[in-house]
């Protein structure tokens, strides 16, 4: 049954307003607006790191129908979630399922959102939003209440992989390969299936320097915002690099990569947020559905002649990961560990794995 709430709106910079029903915290906020087309995986979305500073918009009408997850640990990580709190900085949806039900789940999203402080709208048209951001390209906005009005807020001004690190170093695991994890904002997931191998995963904050720790393989995680700004990582990835250590990135880490080779980022019209983006390998022998999160993407025309692309988006051409020619780095834009969402390309952690049993064997 539906619940008496307050009236809040949607503020876009061009000046479009939508006006809709909290079901959040009751604070205003400003960010960046942006869109997600999966049909599952809100628990998941909203922990997700990458989301940090930003407006979700997510387009499926049944949001909160399954409430949300209890805060179990496994492995030292709660086994639901994909951080250890909510990283979104506002979420709108077009209906809200007052009443939830699911076997796990241990309260409604709406309560979880005002634990958090994260202010929600729902009755608002997601579609007509979305339409809007794909034409006009991501933008800011902000969620307001009648009394609380703010400035717009740009949140890749700000370094916000600094924001989502871990503030020291962290060891999971017990295994006979020890893998260095730079975090730059890590969905717990790719923690989970590197521990799925007979792994050590160490991981380390984003500006710390690696390259002095002992490690038979160098992970580069996902992450929010301008991989510009990660200016210490790129400097120790250079470094990495004059090695043969096998190095994998995932999202961020690819882009940090291409940065460290030499290329160059820019940034999407509205992103790639969703669980179908179709991604090929460069010789189209194969093509895979993908879960994706990022704003940033390598211009491949400024990859150095060491290095080639590996796959490519299906639906606008752009990167979806690169690989160097002669030694064991590669890396995907899309998220292999996919959780929530397709694990069809969860192949690549396992060679991965098999470079580092290589290199530490030979």
């Amino acid at each position: 049954m539906e619940k008496m709430t307050k009236q809040i709106k949607l503020v876009l910079e061009d000046g479009a307003v939508f006006t809709g029903k909290s079901f959040g915290y009751e604070g205003s906020v400003a960010g960046e607006v942006v869109f997600n087309t999966a049909m599952v995986g809100y628990p998941e979305s909203l922990t997700d790191p990458s989301y940090r500073g930003q407006i979700l918009v997510m387009t499926y009408p049944l949001i909160g129908n399954y409430g949300v997850p209890s805060d179990v640990a496994e492995n030292g990580l709660p086994r639901f979630y994909e951080s250890d709190r909510i990283h979104i900085a506002g979420l709108v949806i077009t209906d809200y399922s007052f009443e939830y039900s699911h076997w796990n789940a241990a309260k409604s999203l709406s309560e979880w959102l005002v634990e958090h402080k994260i202010p929600a709208v729902y009755a608002v048209d997601t579609r007509a939003i979305t339409k809007r951001l794909r034409t006009e390209g991501t933008m800011l906005g902000k969620l307001v209440f009648e009394d609380q009005d703010l400035p717009f807020h740009d949140p890749l001004e700000e370094n916000l992989v600094a924001q989502v690190s871990c503030p020291e170093i962290q060891v999971y695991g017990n295994g006979s390969l020890r893998i260095v994890l730079v975090d730059c904002g890590v969905k717990y997931n790719i923690i989970r299936c590197l521990l799925q191998f007979d792994t050590t995963v160490v991981r380390v904050p984003w500006d710390y320097d690696f390259n002095a720790e002992p490690m038979d393989g160098l992970f580069i995680s996902n992450g929010p915002g301008d991989p510009a700004l990660c200016d210490k990582t790129i400097a120790h990835l250079r470094t990495a690099f004059n090695k043969n250590i096998p190095i994998m990135g995932i999202c961020l880490g690819n882009q940090l990569m291409g940065l460290a080779a030499g290329a160059s980022t820019y940034k999407l019209k509205f992103g790639h947020r969703s669980h179908n983006q179709p991604a090929a390998t460069t010789c189209a022998a194969s093509a895979y559905i993908t879960s994706q999160n990022h704003s940033f993407a390598i211009d491949t025309s400024t990859l150095p002649e060491d290095w080639e692309v590996h796959f490519e988006n299906l639906n606008d051409g752009t990167n979806e990961g690169i690989r160097h020619k002669s030694k064991p780095f590669f890396s995907s834009q899309f998220h292999p560990e996919a959780t929530s969402g397709p694990v069809d390309t969860a192949f690549l952690f396992g060679q991965f794995i098999e470079e580092v049993k290589k290199y530490k064997n030979q």
